[in-house]
Order: structure tokens, then sequence, then C-alpha cells
């Protein structure tokens, strides 16, 4: 039995290619913004600042990438291989899997008799997509996408990367430091507040939390730098 995709994506999978990109850009921020202080504090040549921060960028993004790519790709497996063995069940064992799916009606508060004979009707009707649904919360034929979660997360990381790499580059030597932490709290609050948002947390927490996250980044880099 072959199975179509369907084109258009579930809210799943959008938040899901979202999430990649809101966590590639807090990482892609504090990675560099690290390299940056580390190296500044050493050094006040600026092209070797700006080498060090775009390797580090470059290398951030494609790592985040790489990550994305794998764990979605797992993900996605594990998806197909669960319709997979219900596809068979339903050759083997389809009076058990109407039985799942009364169950799961059952535990809505529906009735038994109205449970049995929804599940019938969906079970005829339907079978392998009600079966994915009702055990794995699945839309059938659609699986998470590696591939625009690994871009999802290399755009998003070499962007964020941007911000503290640009603030250091351009601003006077006095302001470097400055507008540098500056740049970074404004970056890491707008990732902060939409991943709070993602996931229904406390946007004044996330917020608080993350420049707190990024400040001691910048100071524990800038006390290693100064070491050399």
């Amino acid at each position: 039995m072959r199975l179509k995709t369907k084109q258009k994506q579930t809210m799943e999978e959008k938040m899901n290619t979202l999430r990649a990109g809101v966590l590639g850009s807090n990482d892609g921020i504090l990675t560099v913004v690290g390299v940056l202080f580390s190296v500044a504090a050493a050094t006040t040549n600026n092209f070797t600042i700006f080498i060090a921060g775009l390797s580090d960028l470059l290398a951030c993004a494609f790592s985040m990438a790489a990550g994305e790519y794998a764990s979605v790709s797992s993900q996605s497996d594990t998806e197909k291989a669960a319709v997979a063995i219900e596809q068979q069940r339903l050759k083997n064992a389809k009076n058990d899997q109407i039985q799942e799916v009364q169950a799961f009606y059952e535990s809505k508060g529906v009735t038994s008799e109205t449970a049995l004979a929804i599940a019938q009707d969906l079970m005829h009707k339907k079978p392998l997509e009600t079966i994915v649904n009702v055990k794995y919360d699945l839309e059938l034929g659609h699986y998470m996408n590696p591939w625009e979660a690994a871009f999802s997360s290399l755009f998003s990381a070499a962007f964020g990367g941007v911000f503290p790499l640009v603030a250091m580059i351009l601003l006077p030597e006095a302001y470097k430091m400055t507008g540098t932490i500056i740049a970074v709290t404004i970056a890491v609050s707008m990732t902060a507040f939409i991943s709070s948002k993602l996931g229904d947390g406390k946007v004044k927490v996330a917020i608080i939390r993350n420049i707190l996250i990024g400040l001691i980044t910048m100071a524990i880099h800038y006390g290693i730098g100064q070491l050399f």
C-alpha cells in the first residue's frame, strides 16, 4: 500500500522547523560572541577578531544543521517504522486494532457502544490513518522533514551570529565591548521571547534567563582571553 504525502504542512511540522530556527539563532549568538570576547580580550587586531568570529559562525551554523538533520531524521524514521508496524497489523490483527480505537474513544468519555460504532466505521473507511493517529498522534503521510530543520537551523544560526560579529567589528574601539553586549542582549531577548511564545512559557523568565546566560558566556570567555 503506497502512502501519498500531502503537500500542506501540519502545524507540528511548521512548529518543528520554527523551533530549529529559534534554537539555531540562539546558539549562533552565544557561540560567536563567546569566541569574539575571547579573542578581543587577547588582541585588538580587528582582522584577527573578524576571522575568528566568522570561522566560528560558519562552524556553528553547519554543526547545528548537522545535529538537527540527525535528530529529526531519527524521529522521522521512528514515525515511519511505527506506520509500517501498524500497516502489517492491519493484515494480521485488525480486530485488536479496532479494540484499541474503541478504548481510545472510551477514554474520552464516549460510551462503549458508541465508541465501538465509531471505531468500526473509522477502521472501515480509513484504517491506517485512524490507527496511527489514535496510537501515535500522527497524521498519515506527514513526517518530520530533516532537511527543513537542518536548513532552518543553518541559516538562523548564521544570522544570529551576525549580531555580535557586526557589532564587534564595526563599532569604534572604545565602544566595542559595550556595544556588543547591548547587541547580544537584544538578540537573545528576541530569541527568548519567540521560544517562550512557541512553548507557552513565561516570557519574562525566558528573557531574563537568556540575558543572564549571555552575560555569563561573555564574562567567562573574556576572562579566558585575558589569560593569554
